[in-house]
This record gives C-alpha cells, sequence and structure tokens, in this order.
C-alpha cells in the first residue's frame, strides 16, 4: 500500500467512442419508456456495476456499457457543478 498521508490523482481519459452525455441521455429515455424510475435504475447500475439495472430495451444496456462508470459520474459532477 502506498502512502496514506497523500492524495491520489486520477487522469481521466477523455471519451472518444461515445458521449457520455447522449448515452445518459438514451439510457434514461429507455427506463422511463419502460416504466422504471431512471434516477434509481442509474444510481444502482453506477453503486454496484450491475448492468441488469438498465433495460436492455433501445440497446440502452449495451450502450451505457461502453462507458465506465467513473467516467459517467465525473461526467454527472461536471454537469452539477457547472449548475451551480
Amino acid at each position: 500500500m502506498g502512502d496514506l498521508s497523500n492524495t491520489q490523482f486520477i487522469r481521466m481519459a477523455q471519451p472518444n467512442r461515445v458521449e457520455i452525455s447522449e448515452v445518459l441521455e438514451q439510457v434514461y429515455k429507455a427506463l422511463k419508456q419502460k416504466g422504471y424510475n431512471p434516477v434509481s435504475q442509474i444510481v444502482g447500475y453506477l453503486m454496484s456495476g450491475d448492468p441488469t439495472y438498465i433495460t436492455s430495451y433501445n440497446n440502452a444496456r449495451n450502450l451505457i456499457m461502453k462507458v465506465e462508470r467513473d467516467e459517467i459520474l465525473e461526467e454527472l459532477i461536471k454537469h452539477y457543478v457547472e449548475k451551480m
């Protein structure tokens, strides 16, 4: 284990394969159309990593799995902070 007195720094790769905001929008819409609570389902996926929280309707599950969960969290936090 490393030195615990220093803060770890994570460099996030720029997503070049898909736009995270587009993925979230499409997944949100698919969950809503299927009658799920999109926020709860996405949070469940982000917390557990279990893709079954996301419907396969409209290819939403495959789409969200193309993006790393930490990249999704980074996008959500950036969006939230920009709105402050």
